[in-house]
């Protein structure tokens, strides 16, 4: 009986016990197979399109804390994670792709222009559909607010406009992924050759890193000291050790090179034949063991004081006899120069002797207990500054209500500051992997969930009563704008990933971000999706009110 109590009864329990419901049946329908393609994660908003239809009685103010609070953590953590590199990516071509994710927005508005005119859609049904197309919720709330506002029956309005977001949802998801599989085979794209592509603009290579050894022959060399070779190869080989008379000696930055010595490291094949001009002869070392006084470890950067600044600042080879030779990150093998910036999380290969490597490990860090760490307080310190920023109203003359970053807005644009900062004073907010991992999928879930939920009781009546109409409107405003600008963008040789990650961002859509990340693993498609997303949140929130107030 108390069973039974518990399934038809609608309180905070009830609201809880179907949101599990539609989160485990959604991430299995999420590993379903369509051919090649799997739902993923847009699999739980089915699920809760369904769970919503079939009665699922749940309490409105609890499934709204939990769909906002579940946006807050998944894009929280997407701006923690590409912080470090956001700034980076902004002196690349962030201004480009900020563009290009400009012009979708635009275009998109045009678009459900357009068919308020040909077509006399009402205007809270046009409203709602180009909310739902672009499928951005904050858009929809300064949408309904400007009804509310500025309309007679503003309640059956604001009604209508909701659904109009909930038809045209699914397929502003779909026909963003349709759009990365239809450029993909319009443009022969090969997601290997890609991603290498990406990972030669991020690691600065162009290839895999190799072991070599140079013979030092430029006569200019003899009794330069090894300070001066690092700063001379700087980008285009790392100094492990040192030949010298038949033992391995470490590359200490006041050792002084002499004809005969051969200098062991890492690059990669680009680099030489300009090695070759420089030092000497170049020869691939292979399996080489360090032995003697020299040895080798791979070390855990989990020293919070010292993730986020360069090698050069920490300077290992200063302190110790020993070099950097590697950095592993995220799957990448990166060549270190002195700028390159160690985050937290990295694993670095270091060469040197063997008594002092327990001493570099002890500065660096080392610590799996410090990796595992998920490090609460900052996580919600930076979601209260974020809340706070995403407040504050920005005024623009003519509009009845001030435009906001909102929820989704300001605390992204809080944690993409603080993971490019990493620490304020004695606070750091670096977040390990998996922790960062295991929050934006429990925020993505959440918010999906309470989508489906929501919109699932009236779907399927409003699709028999004409709403598939609507469907077809939020298809053009869904596909028309980033099909043009995914052409354009590829055209202008835009990296395929970036170009995934772009769409994304522009229509601020997580469920598309999600595809766009099973495609390929890495950071291309977040760091796109982060760079374009501020401004495109800001636009959507914006037009979706300028919309209302030019058609009134």
């Amino acid at each position: 009986m108390e069973l039974i109590k518990l399934f038809s009864g609608q309180g905070t329990a009830q609201t809880l016990l179907f949101l599990s419901i539609t989160g485990l049946l959604g991430v299995m329908i999420g590993k379903l197979k369509l051919g090649k393609i799997k739902p993923g994660i847009a699999g739980v908003l089915f699920a809760g399109l369904l769970v919503g239809h079939l009665g699922a009685k749940i309490d409105g103010h609890v499934l709204h804390f939990a769909k906002e609070f579940g946006l807050i953590l998944f894009v929280y953590s997407i701006g923690l994670d590409v912080g470090p590199r956001f700034v980076s990516s902004l002196k690349n071509n962030g201004l480009k792709i900020n563009i290009l994710a400009a012009s979708i927005v635009v275009l998109g508005f045009f678009t459900a222009l357009a068919l308020k005119v040909v077509f006399d859609i009402p205007l809270p049904v046009i409203t709602g559909v180009m909310c739902g197309a672009v499928t951005n919720t904050p858009g929809l709330g300064a949408a309904q607010q400007a009804i509310s506002e500025q309309m007679a029956g503003a309640t059956d309005a604001v009604q209508v406009t909701g659904m109009g977001y909930a038809v045209a949802y699914p397929f502003g998801i779909f026909g963003i992924i349709l759009t990365m599989l239809l450029l993909r085979v319009f443009f022969k794209i090969k997601v290997d050759r890609e991603q290498e592509d990406y990972k030669r603009d991020v690691t600065g290579m162009n290839g895999k890193l190799k072991g070599i050894n140079i013979k030092v022959q430029n006569i200019n060399l003899f009794g330069k000291d090894i300070a001066f070779i690092k700063k001379t190869l700087d980008k285009e080989f790392v100094i492990s050790r040192i030949l010298r008379e038949d033992q391995f000696v470490s590359a200490e930055d006041d050792l002084v090179l002499k004809e005969g010595d051969v200098l062991y490291g890492v690059s990669t094949e680009e680099n030489f034949s300009n090695l070759e001009l420089t030092v000497g002869e170049v020869a691939k070392t292979g399996k080489v063991e360090i032995t003697g006084k020299l040895g080798m470890k791979h070390i855990l950067i989990t020293n919070k004081a010292l993730a986020g600044k360069t090698i050069k600042e920490i300077g290992v080879y200063r302190r110790f006899p020993a070099n950097v030779t590697r950095i592993f990150r995220a799957g990448n093998e990166i060549l270190p120069t002195s700028d390159h910036t160690l985050e937290f999380g990295d694993t670095v290969r270091v060469v040197g002797q063997r008594k002092v490597l327990p001493e570099v490990a002890k500065m660096l860090g080392d610590s799996m207990d410090q990796l595992s760490h998920p490090n609460i307080v900052p996580i919600f310190l930076g979601i209260f500054a974020g809340i706070v920023i995403g407040s504050i109203p920005i005024v623009f003359p003519g509009l009845p209500a001030p435009a906001k970053l909102g929820l989704a807005g300001g605390p992204l644009l809080v944690a993409l500051l603080l993971g490019h900062k990493g620490r304020v004073g004695k606070v750091n907010f670096f977040m390990t992997p998996s922790a960062n991992l295991f929050i934006r999928e429990l925020g993505i879930i959440l918010f999906l969930a309470c989508v489906g939920l929501s919109s699932g009781k009236h779907f399927v009546s409003t699709i028999v009563n004409g709403g598939y109409i609507w469907m077809l409107y939020g298809a053009i405003i869904t596909f028309v704008p980033i099909m043009i600008v995914g052409i354009v963008a590829r055209l202008m040789k835009l990296n395929y990933l970036t170009i995934c990650g772009l769409l994304a961002g522009s229509m601020t859509d997580p469920p598309a971000l999600e595809f766009a990340n099973s495609i390929a693993p890495g950071q291309a498609q977040s760091t796109a999706y982060a760079t374009v997303y501020p401004l495109t949140m800001f636009l959507r929130v914006l037009l979706a009110q300028i919309l209302v107030l030019a058609l009134l």
